[in-house]
């Protein structure tokens, strides 16, 4: 007596999408740069104009205790201002 075994066809998983939320002003240069490098490594996210939204500027000072801009949430994780290395460690980028 002969068991057949099922084996699973060889299927890649898609990596998940992080979740970024970038807290931003329409004249902050550094908002506008890191913005420009989610586009460029293809990374969604979500832009909230704190100058325009008094609820997300409240949210703002609450995850990150600071009024400045940016202020970047990936998966949960805050950092304030445009910092390449935190944003590539977060994201698994090598060094773009």
């Amino acid at each position: 007596m002969t068991t057949k075994t099922k084996t699973k066809p060889n299927v890649k998983k898609k990596k998940k999408q992080p979740r970024v939320i970038v807290f931003s002003t329409p004249t902050c240069s550094y908002c506008n740069m890191a913005k420009q490098y989610f586009r460029r490594n293809k990374i969604r996210f979500k832009d909230v104009d704190v100058s325009r939204d008094q609820a997300a500027a409240r949210d703002l000072v609450r995850r990150s205790g600071q009024m400045g801009v940016p202020v970047i949430d990936i998966n949960g994780k805050i950092i304030v201002g445009f910092d390449k290395p935190k944003i590539n460690s977060l994201l698994g980028i090598s060094g773009s």
